[in-house]
C-alpha cells in the first residue's frame, strides 16, 4: 500500500459509558420522525416512508464542549433526538433482525442552520450547508445496548438555559429504531461506526450566542453544550 502523502485524520469517536470510545464513520439522520413536528414544520404527518439526510462524521461534539456558533446563519435551531450507533453492517435488514445490529444508544443534538435550510427547500437544492456544518451534532455518551432494551418509550426533553422547550415521548416516533434501521439498510449498506438520528419531536426553536442547551432521554443519557 502507497505511503499517504499528508498525515491521514484522527478518526472522530463519542465515549463511551464505562470507559472506551466509539469510532464514528458516517452520519445518518431521519427527517421528520414525529407527528408534531412534522405539523409545526407545515407537512403532512401520514405515515410515508422515512427520508434521510447525513452529518459529516467529524461533526459530532462531546465532552459537553461549547458549540462555536455557525457563520452564514441567523437562525439556528436546535433538535433533541435518540441517537443509534451500529455495531454490525449489512443490507436489506429486516425489521426482526435489525436491532441485533445496534451496538448502543444516545443522547444527541441535530443542529440546524434553518434559514439555510429554508432558501434550499425553495430553491430545490440540498440541504447539506444547513444541517452537515462543523460541531453540528453534539452528542452525549454512548450507552450500551446489552444495558437497555430498545427505547421505545420514555420522556425525551431539551431545555434552554433551564426553560423547557422540546419534551415528548419516544413512543411518539412514526419510524421505529427498528424500522427505521431496515428501511435505510435498502439504500445503503450499513457498516460498524455509523450513527443515525432518529429524528426530533415538535419544540424546535432558534438559540443564541451564550444559550446552554440541555437535553435528556429517560434510560439513556443526557447531551450538554453551550452555544459559544
Amino acid at each position: 500500500m502507497a505511503e499517504f502523502v499528508i498525515a491521514p485524520p484522527v478518526p472522530p469517536a463519542i465515549p463511551v459509558e464505562g470507559g472506551g470510545a466509539f469510532p464514528v464513520r458516517r452520519i445518518f439522520c431521519v427527517g421528520r420522525n414525529y407527528a408534531e413536528h412534522v405539523r409545526e414544520m407545515g407537512g403532512n404527518p401520514e405515515r410515508e416512508a422515512p427520508f434521510f439526510f447525513t452529518k459529516p462524521a467529524d461533526a459530532v461534539l462531546t465532552g459537553g464542549a461549547d458549540m462555536p456558533y455557525p457563520p452564514q446563519t441567523a437562525n439556528l435551531h436546535h433538535e433533541m433526538e435518540l441517537v443509534v450507533a451500529i455495531a454490525t453492517g449489512g443490507a436489506d435488514i429486516a425489521v426482526a433482525q435489525a436491532l441485533g445490529h445496534v451496538w448502543g444508544y444516545a443522547a444527541g443534538l441535530d443542529m440546524t442552520r434553518r434559514d439555510l435550510q429554508s432558501e434550499a427547500k425553495k430553491a430545490g437544492r440540498p440541504w447539506d450547508m444547513a444541517k452537515g456544518f462543523d460541531h453540528s451534532a453534539p452528542i452525549g455518551t454512548l450507552i450500551p445496548a446489552a444495558r437497555l432494551p430498545e427505547p421505545t418509550h420514555g420522556t425525551i426533553a431539551l431545555r434552554v438555559n433551564g426553560t423547557l422547550r422540546q419534551s415528548s415521548d419516544l413512543s411518539q416516533m412514526i419510524w421505529s429504531v427498528a424500522e427505521t434501521i431496515a428501511f435505510l439498510s435498502g439504500f445503503v449498506r450499513l457498516a460498524p461506526g455509523d450513527l443515525i438520528f432518529t429524528g426530533t419531536p415538535e419544540g424546535v426553536a432558534a438559540v443564541g450566542r451564550g444559550d446552554l442547551l440541555e437535553g435528556e432521554i429517560a434510560g439513556v443519557g443526557t447531551v450538554r453544550t453551550r452555544i459559544g
